[in-house]
């Protein structure tokens, strides 16, 4: 037998981006009147989910294409439309952490038909989902013969004639053939669909493998965010016992995170005396490894996730303003502070980060991002596109007019990228501590702005210089939901066709 013959004709693999023009040219013989995937969405679908394209070539000829993403079911269970669930075609809803796969298409070369291809597609989706451990499969079925009913049956009735078989419709009883069951009719998902009238069928498919993972993530989260009053300290231990009074009191609240401010030991410059502000700053470095013990201890020992502020650090001769994150199972993660204020420069000569950094926890994922980084919205893009649904923002202001930029900074983030701000300032004086002697906070926890949130986007706020704490839970599930069916869709209804946020992390580019 020659090598040619036993060659496979017939060959299930993922598309790419050299496919397009084989793409387009089959998306228009199959969806007459409809238009085919384009470069820049086709570009988008294999950045984020490339297991999810799904092509068919025949002798070295693409016959038949398949796209898909993840979703989660009760995103979609009611009315929505093609343009919804694909984000205008980017495929931008993608949510890895969802329970189900989307299939938002197939198209069949008409001259393959009855090749079985669709059948082929829909067992390849099958597998993707079992290997994924997803509950479902739900697509949209076309109704490409309902227009020649239209004038006499509502499209509910056209969908229940075709399954008890008294009218045939190619499409429906292709995905019955499939084990697919019908959930609902859809009006309006393809309005420019005019076999179908615009309608389809939302139906679904169950993984009989499917296991429920135990380790699921919480849909509530419960937030503490201290408002920390500088004092003058005469030992480390002063310093560990006021923190001590808050990390007590938010475990017995039972919170998941715990916030405090920007530059909290700072309160300690005033026992390392020197002749120069930068040489204080540096000496702050001395405390280190007494703070990460402290903090690492009582993260375990309150049971309760530490972002401890920030804390000015010498590493390789040069001074970070780092936030540490302090995980209640003893693990340690930092982000550096990436914009450095003028005074920061001035005074102490600190020196920038170079990465956002977004921290898996047990709640789900968080961002940090310090004070002046809040004012600057590629960085909360850069966040929010890497899976972060808080923002923790440690701050530090010394007057009104300097907080009131994190906080309506912070404001505007919650609702560009629908996530929850968790504010946290210090107040008090330090007379003896060179550009850190007052500070102004009002300290707060921010909410996206819609209906479904609290009234002016402010789940909770404090008091004006006042030390206290706030704690308050948020709904992580809400959040979810609302990304998707809020009163606006800011996060998916940005004109990637025209703008971008493009970003380096160590020797490789991304894009969010």
């Amino acid at each position: 037998m020659s090598s040619q013959d036993s060659s496979a004709r017939l060959l299930i693999r993922p598309l790419s981006l050299e496919d397009l023009d084989e793409i387009q040219d089959l998306h228009h013989r199959c969806f007459p009147g409809m238009v085919p995937w384009l470069r820049h969405e086709l570009e988008s679908h294999l950045r984020i989910f490339p297991e999810g394209q799904i092509g068919i070539e025949l002798d070295g000829r693409l016959v038949a294409t398949s796209s898909s993403l993840i979703v989660h079911e009760e995103d979609y269970i009611g009315d929505h439309t093609y343009d919804q669930v694909t984000g205008k075609g980017m495929l931008s809803t993608h949510d890895p952490t969802g329970d189900s796969l989307y299939g938002i298409d197939i198209a069949v070369d008409p001259e393959c038909r009855g090749m079985r291809l669709a059948r082929r597609i829909y067992d390849a989706r099958k597998d993707l989902v079992k290997e994924l451990n997803l509950q479902r499969i739900l697509i949209v079925g076309r109704l490409p013969n309902y227009h020649l009913w239209a004038d006499k049956l509502k499209a509910p009735e056209y969908v229940r004639r075709v399954f008890r078989s008294e009218i045939d419709d190619p499409v429906l009883n292709a995905q019955r053939s499939n084990k697919f069951t019908a959930k609902r009719v859809l009006s309006g998902y393809l309005p420019k669909d005019d076999e179908s009238k615009g309608f389809g069928v939302l139906m679904e498919w169950l993984n009989p493998e499917y296991v429920p993972i135990d380790d699921e993530l919480p849909s509530r989260v419960r937030v503490a965010s201290v408002q920390y009053q500088m004092r003058a300290l005469d030992s480390f231990e002063d310093f560990a016992q006021q923190c001590r009074f808050f990390l007590d009191t938010a475990s017995d609240y039972r919170s998941d995170f715990v916030i405090f401010p920007e530059l909290i030991t700072n309160q300690l410059m005033s026992l390392v005396p020197s002749e120069s502000p930068g040489k204080v700053a540096r000496r702050l470095n001395e405390y280190t490894d007494e703070y990460i013990a402290f903090f690492q201890k009582s993260a375990i020992r309150y049971n309760v996730n530490i972002i401890a502020g920030t804390h000015l650090c010498v590493e390789g001769e040069r001074l970070y303003n780092i936030a540490y994150l302090f995980h209640r199972n003893g693990t340690i993660s930092k982000q550096y502070k990436v914009h450095v204020t003028p005074s920061e420069a001035q005074w102490w000569g600190i020196s920038p980060g170079d990465d956002v950094e977004v921290f898996d926890t047990d709640c789900g994922k968080i961002a940090i991002l310090i004070c002046y980084d809040i004012e600057f919205p590629e960085l909360s893009r850069i966040a929010m596109a890497k899976g972060a649904n808080l923002f923790f923002v440690p701050f530090n202001t010394d007057i009104r007019s300097g907080y009131l930029r994190v906080r309506s900074c912070a404001q505007a983030r919650a609702i560009e990228n629908h996530v929850y701000v968790i504010l946290s300032g210090a107040v008090g004086n330090l007379p003896e501590v060179d550009g850190s002697d007052i500070h102004y906070a009002q300290s707060a926890i921010l909410t996206p702005s819609d209906i479904a949130f609290a009234r002016d986007g402010v789940a909770a706020e404090a008091t004006p210089n006042v030390e206290t704490m706030l704690v308050h839970d948020l709904d992580l599930d809400l959040l979810r939901r609302t990304k998707r069916t809020g009163a606006v869709r800011t996060v998916f209804d940005r004109r990637k066709d025209l703008y971008v946020v493009r970003y380096r992390s160590g020797d490789q580019e991304f894009e969010a």
